[in-house]
């Protein structure tokens, strides 16, 4: 058996008809839900992932997007994402996963699978290689497309304080005049996280920059009496 219909067999077997419709209208999404809540479908898919190993980063990389291409569901395209984040893969994170990742965040433009894309394949990407990233995401950042401008925003969420803020403003301040909630909503979420490091940064950023009220209010709601 392959590995797609492997993946395929493991989520039919934990569908719920009942849930699928709530989770296809809570996420406003097109593609059809199979009801597979996260905690099942990843038990369900470690296992799946153990016993079909793949042998090279080429045939890793094509099995990503052959489930994510061809997906017919919605948790098809939650597998993917997981597949791409595997541990026994994570050596071959490398510049040459930048093309696949980009097609599922411009195909996804949907948060449910873009956030964890750009959060953890993207930044991981950026830590190991940070300047050929660092020219990469600067380009994203003023790139026509929402998603990819709220991936290049959102790739340092987890940094800390390794936070590059110059390459973290220069990433936001092209979508300041969006009026797209997910824009904004990028903008106050990457704000918020970096403020967990350096609160006093943030604020005086958001005081001498002009930001939308949902991206004031988001990067600003963990700073006491801010």
């Amino acid at each position: 058996m392959t590995l797609l219909k492997a993946v395929r067999l493991a989520l039919t077997e934990l569908a719920d008809p009942a849930r699928a419709e709530g989770m296809r209208s809570y996420m406003k999404s097109e593609m059809p839900f199979l009801g597979v809540t996260a905690v099942p479908r990843r038990a369900a898919l470690r296992k799946v992932f153990a016993e079909h190993r793949l042998d090279s980063a080429p045939e890793w990389r094509r099995a990503v997007l052959v489930l994510w291409r061809e997906a017919e569901y919605r948790e098809e395209r939650y597998a993917a994402i997981e597949l791409s984040a595997h541990r026994f893969y994570r050596s071959w994170q490398t510049l040459y996963t930048i093309p696949m990742y980009e097609e599922m965040i411009v195909t996804g433009a949907w948060w449910d699978l873009v956030d964890d894309i750009a959060v953890h394949r993207i930044g991981t990407l950026l830590r190991l290689y940070p300047e050929s990233m660092r020219r990469m995401v600067l380009e994203w950042a003023h790139d026509p497309d929402l998603w990819k401008r709220r991936t290049a925003i959102l790739c340092q969420n987890s940094f800390k304080d390794r936070t590059d803020v110059h390459l973290l403003y220069a990433c936001i301040e092209p979508s300041l005049s969006d009026t797209d909630f997910f824009a904004r909503k990028a903008i106050g979420w990457a704000l918020r996280e970096y403020a967990k490091t350096n609160p006093q940064e943030v604020l005086r950023y958001v005081k001498h920059q002009g930001i939308s009220g949902l991206s004031r209010r988001e990067a600003l709601r963990n700073i006491p009496g801010a």
